[in-house]
């Protein structure tokens, strides 16, 4: 992001979080506006509803705040702010492990033989409904790997696992998402037969 005016002033990244680290109470709301969508956009991958991704995004914007004597400004604040936004969405993983579900591999059948043709179109809406089905680690785990581009090894670490099992995980993800997105497409045809 570029530069965002304060009454009639633009200024950069840099000098907004300056100006935050000093208190400045205006520029802390503007910062957090600035990057409201891209914070609800990493958080919503991890929570199972917008109002958990809302409190990670809260959650994750105290945090700046209080870290804001950490922050390099010579890299991008985007990026330093996602690492955060990740993190915080993996402490709230952990704070509600004893809550996660764990789906049995049997209940999810196997769909490789008989995927559909990707004709449907499915809105942003649709694909996070589908995803949100996903139990919590298997979640985060795929948004580690495949979003976030984190090692096993790495993902093991964050989230206090083994390399295999977040491979495990990974690979389970994918299966489950196969079978929901298999899912939606019959009903999907189904109900443009009634029609």
């Amino acid at each position: 992001m570029g530069k965002r005016s304060i009454k009639g002033h633009e200024y950069s990244d840099s000098d907004l979080v300056k100006r935050c680290a000093g208190g400045d109470i205006r520029s802390q709301e503007l910062l957090y506006r600035r990057y409201f969508s891209f914070a609800m956009s990493v958080c919503i991958r991890y929570a199972r509803e917008e109002s958990e991704a809302m409190e990670i995004v809260n959650d994750s914007y105290m945090k700046v705040l209080d870290r804001l004597s950490d922050y390099d400004h010579s890299r991008p604040f985007k990026s330093w702010y996602g690492k955060i936004l990740v993190n915080t969405a993996i402490d709230n993983y952990r704070k509600n492990l004893r809550d996660s579900e764990n789906i049995s591999l049997d209940s999810i059948t196997d769909t490789r033989a008989g995927d559909p043709d990707i004709e449907t179109d499915l809105s942003v809406d649709d694909i996070l409904k589908l995803y949100r089905y996903l139990p919590a680690n298997y979640r985060i785990t795929f948004n580690l790997f495949e979003v976030e581009g984190y090692s096993h090894e790495e993902i093991g670490q964050m989230m206090g696992i083994t390399a295999s099992t977040s491979r495990a995980n990974l690979a389970r993800a994918k299966k489950m998402l196969r079978e929901l997105y298999n899912r939606h497409i019959i009903q999907v045809k189904k109900g443009h037969e009634e029609l």
